[in-house]
């Protein structure tokens, strides 16, 4: 049975055409006695690729029941990260393409939750904020104290974020893992 226009959702997992996609924009609406319809950016969860697709009713999806598990990240190896189930301490290896931009945050021993669809992993969530050190921050320079001025840092897990003049290097951030952006100065 296929899902209805009001049953969608962002971040829920569907699977359209007997592929598994992920909702990352919807918007919803409905014109005079027509049927609603949806709107939707799916990303397929497994190849990473985004497509558009409007929905008018319950045509051949349905909702994907996925499986959460606490992981651990222990390291990467070449092209792959390897995570650790905190249950049954079982090692999986994840392909960097599945991880998409979450690599820029992720730092060893860090706890993620894993989705597995049928006994594989498929999606990987970091916690919403980390807190990061500061490797490398240009020094403030005297006089640029106009409001709203950011610089550039490079942080421990390997990624390069805008922060206020006042972040040194050797300090710890945290971080938005959903948008990249820096929170505050811990």
């Amino acid at each position: 049975m296929g899902l209805s226009v009001s049953d969608l959702r962002c971040g829920i997992t569907i699977l359209y055409n007997d592929e598994l996609y992920e909702i990352i924009e919807y918007a919803h609406s409905k014109r005079g006695r027509g049927g609603a319809i949806a709107k939707t950016k799916l990303r397929h969860v497994l190849t990473g690729r985004t497509r558009a697709e409007t929905f008018r009713g319950a045509e051949n999806t349905e909702h994907a029941f996925l499986e959460g598990c606490p992981l651990q990240y222990l390291y990467k190896d070449g092209d792959q990260y390897i995570f650790m189930n905190t249950e049954d301490y079982e090692q999986c290896l994840v392909r960097a393409d599945l991880l998409g931009k979450k690599i820029d945050y992720m730092v060893e021993g860090m706890e993620v939750v894993g989705y597995f669809y049928q006994q594989a992993l498929v999606k990987v969530e970091l916690p919403n904020f980390v807190e990061l050190q500061v490797e490398y921050a240009e020094p403030a320079v005297k006089g640029n104290t106009i409001s709203s001025v950011d610089k550039s840092v490079k942080l421990a897990s390997g990624a390069t974020i805008q922060v206020p003049l006042f972040v040194q290097q050797g300090d710890r951030i945290k971080v938005d893992t959903r948008t990249g952006r820096y929170v505050e100065r811990i």
